[in-house]
């Protein structure tokens, strides 16, 4: 029977403050009740699995404003998302996102990114401490060699996630930092090793989880906990990263073999139960690796956080014009081509069925009644209720909503829908990609591109044959762009490709309707003054503190 590990914070109540242990002084002779020691730890096998499973999570950290920072690799469902420093979507009641967006960013002032680096190096310790300690805790050989395959993993996404944005990074090989360590002195601590090693590094410790970890979620090895599948998936992701332009470190060709082993395993395929489903079923033979969360133990409520404000939403994360004009018609034309038989006084006809799974627009049915984001009198305008709440962009998030959830979302059924950090559709588009690069467009890109679009409920119309190379690069792009919208890709695609002097420096685009009648007049706006991009800001800052606490022997990334 398949078991499920919906992980969060409430689930393990183990903190990593046993960890400073080391450095305390006995001022006071008592046993602390707030924590777990480590002693205790090391020495009961399910306490130390505990442990480990928490690794998934860590410790949410402060932010300058004293805000917690989600725990967990990227944003996920926070209120703003990854996707709103983007040209997917804006967040429309900032919360420091619009620094990104507005090139204001600095290493005193890293908004939504501002504790990437810090909680990421505080993992890999964690992880550290329970690769150096595992073999004093009494279990069996098999189960050790799961738990340190698992270990290696967590501790590779950590890598990986400083990897993808800050580029050459501090590697700290097993070592447990304390305290009482001399860190000044410790050049090693603050020394950055090149990009090439930081990526060969990373995907040896991939590699190594991977001969250790299972290949199914079964038996005790729960739905959410990391598999052999996991491991290369995120090791073909991240050589597919070391290839690209900004990277330049890796080889297309190592890129395409990491995928096809994931293709190889025979254990993903594509959805079939819909593209807009898949995002809302936990046990999905296309999910990889997920994050899960528990009934009751509450994160972002979906519905209410992004819903419009004619149905008492809050309207959070609104997606662009710049990518509803990126989306097909049905009939695999830009709208931009005459021939498409785009209509600009319909705009939303006929379609790539992923924009109706994506996207909630004017006309578009949901929850029993229709989206009215047209003035005068829309009621998810600004003519409507809660009118604080109306979208800046015309345009509200439908991608990840559950519909059977009530807008309200009570504790009752607050967040069932899980978080995807890898699906087989991603690995597909990854191989098209390298494979494209490395030979051209053989038969296996156009297989690989062309099974993402003919899935159920997609039913796009195939790639034209005779694609260049060049033709087939920007065809896998604007593929990407669509099938992985809002999933945390973007941001990091238009970067490692070096697009995004390009991407980020034209405005977020909205759309102001106006009803006449039976008339509609579709005029594009601009939603976000002052969208602007640096080269610089290919790589997030370190933050201040990070540098100054290493005596400044830590280098700031250029620009910064």
């Amino acid at each position: 029977m398949k078991k499920y590990f919906h992980i969060t914070i409430a689930a393990v109540a183990i903190t990593i403050t046993l960890l400073l242990s080391s450095c305390q002084k006995n001022y006071l002779n008592i046993n602390p009740t707030d924590r777990v020691s480590d002693v205790s730890i090391i020495g009961d096998s399910s306490l130390f699995e505990d442990y480990v499973i928490n690794r998934y999570l860590g410790v949410k950290l402060q932010d300058k404003e004293g805000e917690g920072t989600p725990p967990g690799f990227g944003r996920g469902f926070e209120y703003s998302m990854w996707s709103s420093v983007t040209d997917e979507s804006i967040y429309n009641n900032d919360d420091n996102s619009w620094l990104i967006q507005r090139d204001q960013l600095a290493p005193e002032n890293l908004g939504i990114a501002s504790t990437i680096w810090g909680r990421s190096y505080r993992s890999i310790r964690e992880c550290n401490y329970a690769i150096q300690n595992i073999d004093k805790v009494q279990m069996s050989a098999d189960h050790r060699s799961r738990l340190l395959g698992e270990l290696k993993f967590i501790r590779a996404f950590r890598y990986f996630d400083l990897i993808r944005n800050y580029g050459r990074v501090v590697l700290t090989g097993d070592k447990v930092y304390n305290l009482t360590d001399n860190l000044i002195t410790d050049t090693a601590l603050f020394h950055r090793s090149s990009l090439s090693d930081c990526i060969n590094y990373t995907a040896a410790q991939f590699d190594t989880a991977a001969a250790l970890l299972p290949l199914n979620n079964d038996g005790n090895w729960a739905l959410g906990r990391a598999t052999k599948g996991a491991a290369l998936g995120l090791k073909a992701r991240l050589l597919l990263y070391a290839a690209s332009p900004l990277y330049n470190v890796g080889s297309w060709s190592a890129a395409a073999a990491a995928a096809k082993a994931v293709m190889d395993l025979g254990k993903y395929s594509l959805s079939q139960g819909g593209y807009r489903n898949l995002f809302l079923d936990e046990n999905n033979n296309e999910i990889i690796f997920e994050r899960l969360y528990t009934i009751n133990a509450r994160h972002v409520c979906l519905e209410i956080a992004n819903g419009p404000n004619g149905y008492d939403g809050w309207g959070g994360n609104v997606p662009l014009q710049n990518l509803v004009d990126d989306y097909e018609m049905s009939n695999g034309k830009s709208i931009t081509d005459p021939t498409s038989g785009y209509d600009p006084t319909h705009p939303y006809d006929n379609r790539d069925p992923r924009f109706y799974a994506t996207i909630l627009y004017n006309g578009a049915q949901y929850r029993s009644s229709t989206v009215q984001t047209y003035t005068p009198g829309g009621k998810d305008s600004k003519d409507g209720p809660s009118n604080w709440n109306t979208s800046k962009t015309g345009y509200y998030l439908k991608k990840f909503m559950d519909d059977n959830n009530p807008i309200d979302n009570p504790w009752s059924v607050a967040g069932n829908q899980p978080w995807i950090y890898l699906r087989y559709a991603e690995i597909l588009l990854d191989y098209a990609e390298a494979q494209n690069e490395a030979v051209g467009p053989d038969a296996t890109v156009y297989n690989a591109i062309n099974s993402i679009r003919a899935r159920a409920t997609v039913n796009m119309p195939a790639l034209p044959s005779g694609l260049s190379q060049p033709q087939m690069r920007m065809a896998i792009r604007e593929e990407r762009r669509i099938e992985l919208a809002f999933e945390e890709q973007r941001f990091y695609d238009v970067r490692r490709w070096k697009i995004a002097d390009s991407t980020e420096n034209v405005p977020a685009y909205g759309i102001s309707i106006n009803k006449s009648g039976d008339t509609f007049t579709y005029n594009k706006i601009i939603a976000l003054d002052g969208r602007k991009f640096e080269d610089k800001e290919y790589w997030l800052p370190i933050p201040r503190a990070e540098i100054q606490a290493s005596n400044n022997q830590l280098e700031q990334n250029q620009g910064y």
